[in-house]
């Protein structure tokens, strides 16, 4: 059992929370809580750290999901966890996990595809729930450009409730020449946007479509715009200009879903 908050892993793991240049260069996340640990891809599952008094109680459903696995589990005091944990109530487990390493074919080649593409994304809850969201409405990817959000950080991860296992995206250095990429594959892209000539639901996205999604404060770049099949709008009332980028992602998302269901 780990008793000191100056022991070694402890202090990685602490580094691996806060510092996302370390979580790169070992190709790592931390995960917490027993839902995220039930979860995770055995193939992906490095490290699995646990709290004594959550041992206590959960030690043989611990035991069940890692019969498989040769992965010990290291045990910590409870004051030790707390200071790894990145949550103000410690769930009492956290793994290290392997990045995924997904490439644009798979984000492409289903059969009806369903594309975001983020651009400048910066808020960790926004993109977690984008993730999430884009699970539940049947998103065959998503595309950022490196001004996003990580999507490893701590935040993102607890916000995605396990759809960072499922959702495949990737990261471009070229988001221009991804997007062309992706439109030559046939994929109709939507830019969510003030000045788009058409309420969203007017638009058919029961072909293979994408929505372009930008930064929370300014919107899509023009660049970015510009590169859109079309641009639509989700209208407001009151004196609200516009949503979320997350709310606005789902809305758009599961009014696909919803054409694609009939």
């Amino acid at each position: 059992m780990i008793t000191s908050t100056s022991n070694a892993r402890i202090k990685r793991l602490v580094n691996l929370k806060k510092k996302r240049k370390l979580r790169d260069e070992e190709g790592v996340f931390l995960v917490e809580g027993i839902r995220m640990f039930r979860e995770v891809p055995l193939d992906k599952l490095k490290e699995v750290y646990v709290s004594e008094s959550f041992y206590k109680k959960e030690k043989d459903t611990v035991k069940e999901v890692l019969k498989d696995s040769k992965i010990r589990v290291e045990e910590l005091t409870d004051t030790v966890f707390s200071h790894a944990s990145d949550t103000k109530t410690p769930q009492g487990i956290l793994c290290v996990v392997e990045q995924m390493n997904h490439k644009i074919s798979e984000l492409t080649s289903a059969e009806c595809p369903l594309i975001m593409v983020l651009d400048h994304l910066q808020d960790p809850g926004n993109l977690g729930t984008i993730l999430r969201a884009g699970e539940g409405a049947g998103v065959t990817g998503i595309i950022l450009d490196r001004g996003s959000a990580d999507i490893y950080s701590p935040k993102v991860i607890r916000s995605t409730m396990g759809s960072i296992y499922r959702v495949p995206f990737i990261y471009t250095d070229d988001l221009h020449q991804t997007i062309g990429e992706v439109k030559k594959q046939g994929i109709r892209l939507y830019a969510a946007h003030l000045k788009g000539k058409h309420n969203y639901e007017e638009e058919n996205y029961t072909g293979p479509s994408g929505f372009l999604i930008g930064n929370e404060a300014n919107g899509l770049t023009e660049e970015t715009a510009a590169l859109a099949d079309a641009w639509v709008r989700i209208p407001m009332a009151g004196k609200v200009e516009s949503l979320n980028a997350a709310v606005a992602a789902s809305v758009l998302l599961f009014e696909t879903a919803r054409q694609r269901r009939q």
